[in-house]
């Protein structure tokens, strides 16, 4: 999502927005939700991926801005009653830069980020944060000095390498339990014929628990898997009822469904450990004039985060319980 904001490809976002009717904004946002929402509170207005936090009941944000907040869910909340958002993290050597796609590594009790310098594109860098003191244990940047790059997307493999999408070039990066820079993984797959098909490349990326990566290119909505080790291998998806086009964030409902966030969002299942796949439900809720930009498991449901928020001065965000229909 943050290449959109890098030269002219911010200025067609903006437009598409601009051409949206305030009659129709007013009629999306008074609409009473088919589903469970979430609302909360926030000082930002846009706030790109939210994950859930099952141990201590709360939602992870990340800051287009810079920065982590959290949302805490009491047990017997009222839809009704709006949350707060408060802040965990906003390190002042990243400012300027912004904080994208986030995962939650339970295994070693860290949050992991991916950053990028959306206005400057100076870097794009990758952190992990201890999720009790809050201290950052590593910054790793992952671009040379002379290569535009947009870090998007983190997922963590079973061993604690971290892989980030570059949604700029279409590559990903690896990057070791302790921050250090294995790879970068490329392939020809990755790009596509036509300018306009790399505006936005590889975006939301999960690791499988049968040891590999899936990954989306955001603009085609081709799915791939890919196998890392000694030698990579990447293998395109054959997608039936698909493709998942500006698909962006991802999570896993399960080791066969994929729930792909986008306008709309795609549940995509698959019973050959993933080399081929079915889309078996969508959903575009009340909130899409929002931008549905990551998807979570919450108490066995998909929850969509929604980029912008609405108000002022305090800015009201939304959170959505994705319901699909085949």
């Amino acid at each position: 999502m943050a290449s959109f904001l890098c030269s002219t490809r911010f200025f067609v976002v903006l437009f598409l927005i601009s051409a949206v009717p305030i009659a129709v904004l007013i009629s999306l946002e008074t609409a009473t939700p088919s589903t469970h929402v979430y609302h909360y509170y926030s000082k930002g207005w846009a706030r790109e991926c939210a994950k859930w936090d099952d141990l201590n009941r709360r939602f992870f944000v990340s800051f287009f801005e810079n920065g982590i907040g959290q949302i805490a869910v009491p047990d017997h909340h009222s839809p009704s009653d709006p949350l707060d958002e408060v802040l965990l993290v906003r390190d002042a050597d990243l400012a300027g830069n912004a904080s994208l796609g986030i995962f939650i590594d339970r295994a070693r009790n860290r949050l992991m980020v991916a950053i990028a310098d959306v206005f400057g594109n100076r870097y794009s860098a990758v952190a992990a944060y201890d999720m009790t003191t809050w201290d950052r244990l590593f910054l790793t940047q992952l671009n040379r000095p002379d290569e535009k790059s947009v870090a998007d997307d983190v997922a963590v493999d079973a061993e604690g390498n971290a892989y980030i999408t570059d949604c700029w070039e279409s590559k990903i990066w690896k990057v070791g339990i302790n921050g250090e820079f294995i790879s970068t993984i490329t392939c020809p797959l990755f790009t596509h014929k036509g300018w306009h098909r790399n505006l936005v490349g590889l975006n939301g990326i999960v690791y499988h628990p049968n040891g590999y990566l899936l990954v989306v290119h955001m603009i085609t909505g081709h799915l791939f898997k890919v196998t890392t080790g000694s030698e990579n291998e990447v293998r395109p998806i054959k997608l039936v009822g698909g493709p998942c086009s500006l698909g962006d964030g991802m999570e896993l409902f399960s080791p066969t469904k994929l729930v792909v966030a986008g306008n709309p969002t795609w549940l995509v299942e698959s019973f050959d450990d993933w080399e081929t796949g079915t889309v078996v439900g969508k959903f575009r809720g009340s909130k899409v004039h929002r931008l549905t930009t990551a998807a979570t498991v919450k108490d066995g449901k998909v929850y969509l985060n929604h980029m912008f928020g609405m108000g002022f001065p305090r800015k009201k965000h939304a959170i959505v319980e994705a319901v699909f229909s085949s």
